[in-house]
Formats: C-alpha cells, sequence, structure tokens
C-alpha cells in the first residue's frame, strides 16, 4: 500500500512522556517516528497542563515525597514506582528541562527558581511557568525535535489499531508465540487512506479519556484511544475504575470547562459558596483548601447538592494585590475576562470536572507492557505512581520520567530486536464501504458522555452502575458492528475507542465495591 513504511521506533503520541521518549531515543542514536491524531503537534494534555510539575531543591525530601504521594493515592500506589519518581524526577527536570531545553520557569527576584505548595503537598516544591506550564514545556520539547534530523513526525494521523504476531502474521506459527507488538495501522486524514506502520518497538503515550465524560478539561483528543487498541490487542489493564476529577473548572455557560489552576489554591485562593463562606474545613480539617482533589471534589459536590446550586466559587483576591494576581495567573485572567468575570475581585463560578486518569495500560518500571515490545508511558499507562487519586503536579513528572526510563530500556536492546518484514504482515484490510453518519457518531458519543457523567461520575452507586454496564454493553456492541461496515474516520475510530474504553473503566468501577481514592461508592 503507498505509504506504509518501516522505523525503528513508532511513538503514538505528541505530549511530554511521548516527546520525551523521542528526544532520548535520538540522542542515543535511535530512529524515531511520532505520529499524532492532530495537525498542530502540541495539542495535548500537556499544553493545557496549568499547573506544574515536581521538583525540589536541597532543602525537600524524596521520602516525605513518597509519603505524600501514598497519602494522597490512598495507600493504593506502587511504592517502587513512587520511589522512583521522587528519587529520579527531581534530577530529569533540572537536566532536561532547565539545562537542556531552558525552559522558563518562574523565579524570584534574586534569580532562585520559586517554588510553591499545592493541593496534599508538605512541602513547597511545585515549579511554575505562571499558569501555561504545560505550554511551555511542550512547546520547548516540540522546538528540539523540530530540529533532529533523527525523528520523523507525522501529523494527522490516528492510530486505528496495533499490529502484533498472534493477530496478524502471516505465519501460522506465530500464533504459538509470545505475543509481541511489531507496528501500527494509522489512518491518514490527508490522505484518506490506512498506512501499515511497521517497528521494532512501539510506544504508546496517547493520553487519558475525559472525554468520555460530559465535563472535562481534556482536549478533544482524550477519548481511550490507546487504552482501547492495547485491551483489543490483548494487553492487561488495571485501575480503571481510577477517574479523578479536578475540583475547579469554570462554570459560565457557553464556555468550555476551562480548567482553574490549583496553584490559586496553592497561593491562598479559598472555596467559597454562593454567601461567600468558606467550606472546606468541613471536609478536610486538616487541609481545608489544600485537600486532595477526590476531597476538594466532592466537597464541592456536596455543597452543591446542598444548596441546590449549579456551581460554588472560587476566590482569587484574597491571593494578592490586583497586579499580582494578572501577573501570577495571566490566562485565567484572560480567559475569565471574556465572560465578564474580574478574577481580581470577582469570585470564579467554579464545578468539578473529569480530569485525570489514574490508571491504564499496565507497565512496569521501563514502561513494559504484556505485550512484547510495546511501552506505554504518561497517562495512558498505570504505572502505580497515582494509586487511587493523583497528587497535584505529578503528572508531568511522570511523563518525564516514564519517557526518560522507557527510552533508556529501548537504546538498549533495539540492536538485538528483528526488523519485521512487510511479506509477514498483511496490508490494512477495508471491510466497510458505507459512508459514516456524523449525526449517528455524535450521537453516540454524546450518549456515552451523558452515561459517565451521570451513572460512572464523581459519585457512584450500585444501581447507577449496574444500568451503565447494561447500556454500554449494549452500546459497545452495536458500535462495533458499524465500525465493521463504515468507511474509516478519525471520528469513527475515536467512537469505536471511546464505547470500550467507558466500558472498562464501568466495569472496573463495578467490580471495586469499596471506597477508595477518586472511586467514591455511596
Amino acid at each position: 500500500m503507498n505509504g506504509d513504511f518501516t522505523t525503528e521506533v513508532l511513538v503514538v503520541g505528541s505530549g511530554i512522556a511521548g516527546a520525551t521518549a523521542a528526544l532520548e531515543l535520538v540522542r542515543r542514536g535511535v530512529q524515531v517516528t511520532l505520529v499524532t491524531r492532530v495537525q498542530q503537534p502540541e495539542e495535548s494534555n500537556t499544553y493545557y497542563a496549568q499547573g506544574g510539575i515536581i521538583a525540589y531543591g536541597d532543602s525537600n525530601s524524596a521520602d516525605l515525597l513518597v509519603t505524600d504521594i501514598i497519602k494522597a493515592g490512598a495507600n493504593y500506589n506502587n511504592r517502587e514506582a513512587v520511589e522512583i519518581l521522587a528519587t529520579e524526577g527531581p534530577g530529569l527536570v533540572r537536566r532536561i528541562l532547565i539545562d537542556t531545553l531552558k525552559v522558563p520557569f518562574d523565579r524570584r527576584p534574586n534569580g532562585n527558581l520559586s517554588w510553591i505548595k499545592e493541593g496534599a503537598h508538605s512541602e513547597d516544591r511545585i515549579l511554575h511557568v505562571a499558569d501555561h506550564t504545560g505550554r511551555a514545556i511542550e512547546i520547548a520539547l516540540l522546538q528540539a525535535i523540530g530540529k533532529s534530523k533523527n525523528v520523523q513526525v507525522l501529523t494527522g494521523h490516528t492510530a486505528i489499531d496495533l499490529i502484533t504476531t498472534s493477530h496478524h502474521s502471516i505465519d501460522i506459527q506465530e500464533r504459538y508465540a509470545r505475543r509481541a507488538c511489531v507496528g501500527v495501522y494509522c489512518y491518514d486524514r490527508q490522505s484518506k487512506s490506512v498506512k501499515r506502520i511497521l517497528a521494532k518497538t512501539v510506544i504508546l503515550a496517547t493520553g487519558g479519556v475525559g472525554q468520555l465524560f460530559l465535563r472535562t478539561s481534556n482536549p478533544v483528543g482524550a477519548r481511550g484511544d490507546g487504552l482501547a487498541m492495547a485491551y483489543r490487542a490483548g494487553g492487561r489493564v488495571l485501575n480503571c475504575e481510577f477517574v479523578q476529577f479536578h475540583p475547579t473548572t469554570l462554570h459560565k455557560p457557553p464556555s468550555e470547562n476551562f480548567l482553574i489552576s490549583e496553584a490559586i489554591r496553592g497561593a491562598g485562593g479559598k472555596l467559597i459558596d454562593g454567601n461567600g463562606e468558606p467550606f472546606m474545613h468541613k471536609y478536610s480539617p486538616e487541609w481545608q483548601d489544600l485537600a486532595p482533589r477526590d476531597i476538594t471534589a466532592r466537597g464541592i459536590h456536596q455543597e452543591m447538592l446542598l444548596h441546590g446550586a449549579t456551581n460554588m466559587y472560587l476566590d482569587v483576591s484574597v491571593v494578592g494585590t490586583p497586579a499580582e494576581i494578572r501577573r501570577r495567573f495571566p490566562d485565567i485572567h484572560a480567559f475569565c475576562q471574556q465572560y465578564k468575570i474580574d478574577i481580581t475581585c470577582d469570585p470564579i463560578p467554579v464545578v468539578p470536572a473529569a480530569h485525570y486518569f489514574c490508571g491504564g495500560i499496565w507497565v512496569d518500571t521501563f514502561g513494559r507492557t504484556t505485550i512484547d515490545n510495546l511501552f506505554a508511558i504518561g497517562e495512558v499507562a498505570c504505572t502505580g505512581v497515582h494509586g487511587a487519586n493523583r497528587i497535584a503536579s505529578s503528572a508531568l513528572l511522570e511523563g518525564l520520567v516514564w519517557g526518560t526510563r522507557a527510552a533508556n530500556q529501548i537504546s538498549s536492546v533495539i540492536d538485538g530486536l528483528p526488523e519485521p518484514s512487510e511479506r509477514e504482515y498483511p496490508e490494512w484490510q477495508y471491510t466497510g464501504d458505507q459512508i459514516s453518519d456524523k449525526a449517528l457518531i455524535q450521537q453516540d458519543m454524546k450518549t456515552i458522555r451523558q452515561l459517565m457523567w451521570n451513572y460512572v461520575g464523581l459519585v457512584r452507586t450500585t444501581s447507577r452502575l449496574e444500568r451503565a454496564l447494561e447500556e454500554l454493553n449494549h452500546l459497545n456492541t452495536q458500535i462495533e458492528r458499524f465500525y465493521r461496515h463504515r468507511v474509516v474516520t478519525d471520528e469513527l475510530i475515536g467512537l469505536r475507542n471511546s464505547a470500550l474504553s467507558a466500558l472498562l473503566i464501568t466495569r472496573a468501577a463495578h467490580a471495586n465495591r469499596s471506597s477508595v481514592g477518586c472511586h467514591y461508592r455511596e
């Protein structure tokens, strides 16, 4: 098929995890192809991360960071992974982000880095670039990738399915060997064709699942693509019930659920009700407004029910002078002004929204999945770092750490891996010739989001989860049948993956009868 090719390493996703892995591999002389479904590669969860990244100086303690992460994660964490994050992460921030990429983190008047505290942290250990840390990191990473001659970047390419030895090899004997990943079928949105991209190793860095819910802080691509692809190929998934809801997104219809950074509460901002009264002391006497996200989100949810209100409020005016607030939170100030909210004096109307997937594809401490030669890093992966609830500003660090660890592992073995032959694996087989009805796809996506928000959302019950399981099982079967007879498009691929990912989350939530972390059952 025209457009088919082979590469040493194929990275799917261009956020901090995928971009870091690509850069570190290139630094070691490995050939990399990076594909992303969007036309602008910076469009990712990383780009929209307003909050900071954990990185501490000599006065901070790795042991105390481990304690904080595990406490926020409700003791559900993989301790080995947490210790790796706490001991390796800060050094990588220094080497890659500060010294190499020159990310312009905030500094104090004396030129020293400016450290702040955020929810569930016991020390000042978070670095920021105003209120657009993720954007600054993402741009720096992509600029470095753009200067490299050994990275091919393919935009507008949507991964459809993993190519594995057991599913796709023409050699029957391969069906009896250990399952291995040898590439990905990708839909090229420009040519409207499907490419067979073969690789010695594949890295999934496709992000999260926020778009499965009615309200989310995530961009449109966060629809569970990598999770669904790995599961269909036989990969193990873990902790899928743990979907973290960010406590504070802007509630000002018809605006999007714009994220209001946790850094505001870290700087002293207060959550208040419609009468201007603070309330977080009722839900977390110890942490109050700096409580872990699961507790804070449920506190807001409970107050909304108590008052019959559509939202609560975040008071930023207590943080400092108007000039200081505008300097520290320029993007939030500018966005809210579009809706006639002056955050220097007006409380911001906020509601919780789906934000971060703490579960995902099971991986070991190097990002290896249960499928040979398939790695998963970033939000799509479950390292166990986050346990049942993610501590603030740990996501970017996890992507940086596991992007580096995966690259280290791959570069150490890549020369010994066989190059998959195009003769052994079939071209994409077109099974459908009917054009998809976009109205049907949009309606099915709306149904999934409503189901997940109402039945598998912030507060779950047995009856809601049972209803969701029944409806999602039926919907997943119908969508899979629909998919088989239609011409492939990005929207259709996303619908198929969303339906399966929603079902995986709901199954896990139904199976876990305990309330723990961000999985809360009444």
